[in-house]
């Protein structure tokens, strides 16, 4: 059952910063509502404010700055962010991931930005955003910073975002040439959350084909998304191939933390990390060849 509070819609940003500010950890802020209203319902979060920072047009853009890649609002929502032309070209995966987010109805009212601060290490958004290298703005009436995506969850659902702070902006950095990008989620219903998600990025030297870059994003399979960063070491400064692929990810399977629950087991999620992380960098290699 939800309990009272009061209730605000600012406009503007200044506006909402103003209330976090002075209300600080007695409010709650909701965009879409789709995590936060649950939570409310179940009596878990028992806010006194409640600031609905959804009619905040200046947080819901999608913009390309060339060599300073793209900026992403905060407010943007997943559908915008799935049928966005700009990303279908510039960052397919990224629409690709959107389209197996959750069902339809959650996509056109939930938004990047809250599903980032929701921080359950289930979601689909963090890890290929860690894949992309990506970085989140937050702002405050005190003034601006910026973090990697990696670094923003601390825990289940716990965030590096201080007190009178909203995350604004995501940012994700120009793709270097002959990059590759891929992203897979297993679940048993298709618009379910996780069981685990596997998201990597492979850079390819142009003249002989070696792996330059790698990064290898595990979601729901630890307390937050987390890099694999031992399974990069296996890839990174050789030719791939399926051998090295499968030590990648038996590398990563022990890299992982997963739990066991009502969904699989740990050692269930093991495997699967295992496998999804040659499957995906299959699927990143061969997009990086074509780049």
């Amino acid at each position: 059952m939800i309990t009272d509070f009061e209730y605000f819609a600012p406009k503007t940003l200044k506006e909402a910063l103003t209330l976090l500010d002075k209300h600080g950890d007695e409010c709650k802020v909701i965009a879409g509502g789709q995590s936060l209203l649950i939570l409310m319902r179940q009596g878990l979060v028992t806010p006194q404010y409640l600031i609905d920072i959804k009619g905040i047009s200046e947080l819901s853009y999608i913009k390309s700055e060339g060599k300073q890649g793209l900026r992403i609002g905060a407010l943007t929502t997943h559908r915008t962010i799935e049928k966005s032309p700009v990303l279908r070209d510039k960052l397919g995966v990224l629409t690709e991931m959107e389209n197996r987010l959750a069902s339809i109805q959650t996509r056109n009212w939930g938004t990047i930005g809250g599903n980032i601060c929701h921080a359950d290490p289930a979601g689909d958004p963090a890890p290929v955003l860690m894949a992309l290298n990506a970085t989140l703005r937050m702002a405050s009436l005190k003034g601006d910073r910026t973090m990697a995506v990696e670094d923003f969850s601390l825990d289940y659902f716990e965030t590096a975002l201080e007190s009178g702070e909203l995350l604004t902006e995501i940012v994700v950095p120009p793709v270097p040439p002959h990059t590759g990008t891929a992203y897979t989620k297993f679940n048993v219903i298709e618009s379910d959350l996780a069981t685990v998600g596997v998201a990597v990025s492979i850079t390819l030297s142009s003249n002989d084909g070696i792996c330059q870059d790698v990064r290898i994003a595990l979601g729901a399979a630890a307390p937050t998304p987390i890099r694999a960063k031992q399974a990069e070491a296996v890839l990174r400064g050789k030719k791939i191939t399926d051998n090295l692929l499968k030590e990648a990810g038996e590398i990563a399977s022990t890299e992982a933390e997963p739990i066991s629950d009502i969904y699989a087991s740990e050692e269930y999620r093991r495997e699967l990390v295992k496998v999804l992380v040659k499957r995906v960098g299959k699927e990143a290699l061969a997009r990086a060849k074509q780049a």
